[in-house]
């Protein structure tokens, strides 16, 4: 049991350290053994783990996907609509890419085409706030005239646009750049009713905070 825990800290260490020299060298540039020293292990064991380069970076985005999906299956607070739920976890999703080297890895990893990792991680997003966007509508929380299909295409082109331009401008993954961003699409977007309802701004910030404090007790 002893051996095993210790294994599985090690491979946790090793993804975690991937994704960290992946987001600051690129997929192309970074090295086993770069990985390996920051995650304070042998070369020997990282083998151990993970056969080369791409077996790690299919290990992060995996994680990542795991991540995002913690981010997205939360529950909705109270009587919180379908709409404000979508504008909640765009904030969540852009902090945890600012935050967390795994998930903002997996974001970039999923653009290079050298690491030919599984790449699902941006059709998991969109696929969701499709999803969420036609609860929406059948609750009524949107306007009449307005296609799910072409709304979710523009939520995620905007939310990956923020974090590609994230990359060297922390800034685009702020809160007053997404707040911005639904300041303006939410008239638009919304029912009347549902627009007096649904904040641009995350209804619920700490609830990341309680996102984090679960995944650390589950180790």
């Amino acid at each position: 049991m002893v051996k095993q825990e210790r294994a599985a800290r090690t491979r946790r260490a090793l993804i975690r350290a991937a994704a960290e020299v992946f987001a600051e060298e690129g997929y192309v540039s970074a090295s086993l053994a770069a990985i390996s020293k920051r995650a304070g292990v042998s070369n020997g064991a990282l083998h151990f783990h993970f056969d080369n380069k791409k077996a790690l970076a299919q290990a992060v985005e995996e994680e990542a996907v795991r991540v995002v999906r913690r981010i997205t299956g939360e529950p909705p607070g109270g009587d919180t609509c379908a709409l404000q739920q979508v504008v909640d976890s765009t904030h969540h999703l852009m902090r945890r890419i600012a935050d967390d080297a795994i998930v903002r890895a997996g974001f970039e990893l999923c653009a290079d085409p050298a690491s030919r990792a599984g790449c699902s991680l941006r059709w998991e997003w969109w696929r969701w706030i499709e999803d969420v966007l036609q609860r929406a509508q059948r609750e009524g929380g949107l306007a009449e005239d307005i296609s799910v299909e072409n709304v979710a295409a523009l939520i995620v082109a905007v939310t990956v646009g923020f974090e590609v331009l994230g990359v060297s401008d922390r800034e685009w993954l702020s809160e007053r750049r997404v707040t911005g961003f639904w300041t303006l699409m939410l008239p638009r977007l919304a029912e009347r009713r549902t627009l007096a309802r649904v904040s641009p701004g995350p209804a619920r910030p700490s609830s990341t905070t309680l996102l984090r404090g679960r995944e650390q007790a589950a180790g």
